[in-house]
């Protein structure tokens, strides 16, 4: 609640599967943004110029392929928050454009000359050594204190087990339903099972 009340940006830091996209929800949902939007970017998921395109937007012929004006995830997101999965993925030209809508709130689409200026609060997610890439040239050291206003730690599940009982009925009681099943619990046998394994997965593998 205290993260969700501020306007700061928020970086969640956590191994593969902690959960960081569920915090990044709870975040919004009790922020004073909860009626705006979520918007969601995966920076790992597209090429450099795909993900340009993705964040800022292009104007109509602003490169082959691009036949129509078209708004990035920033306009989208105006009123509300963006979600920057794994943003330790970004290339260098990116991060810059990034630094300035974080410095700023404004930004230009690809193939534009007009500013664009949008209210988003910033949420960036990865799992990766940020420090380590910052030491190595690979991120930028200025990119990285504006993002890292306010840090969110997420322990692995193997650090956590006391949330395994928990986890397990939200996860028997979210799958029943889908599947329109009778299932309400869990044997004490197979919990001890599920406590007693390492997760390497954490709570992804457990889902």
């Amino acid at each position: 609640n205290q993260v969700a009340d501020t306007q700061s940006t928020v970086l969640i830091r956590g191994e593969s599967g902690t959960g960081k996209e569920l915090v990044a929800d709870a975040i919004h949902r009790k922020s004073r943004r909860a009626k705006g939007p979520l918007v969601k970017v995966n920076c790992a998921a597209l090429s450099e110029s795909l993900l340009e395109s993705e964040l800022f937007g292009h104007e109509e012929g602003a490169f082959t392929g691009a036949v129509r004006q078209r708004q990035g995830r920033f306009e989208l997101a105006d009123g509300g928050t963006i979600l920057l999965d794994e943003v330790s993925e970004l290339a260098p030209t990116t991060q810059a454009k990034l630094l300035r809508v974080l410095q700023n709130r404004e930004f230009e689409r690809l193939g534009g000359t007009k500013t664009i200026s949008v209210d988003v609060r910033v949420v960036a997610a990865t799992n990766a050594d940020l420090e380590a890439r910052v030491e190595g040239g690979q991120f930028r050291r200025d990119l990285y204190f504006r993002l890292n206003v306010v840090p969110v730690h997420l322990p692995p599940l193997r650090a956590r087990k006391e949330d395994i009982p928990l986890l397990v009925h939200k996860f028997i009681r979210r799958f029943a339903e889908r599947n329109a099943k009778g299932v309400t619990g869990i044997s004490g046998e197979a919990l001890q099972r599920l406590m007693g394994h390492g997760w390497p997965g954490n709570v992804r593998e457990l889902r």
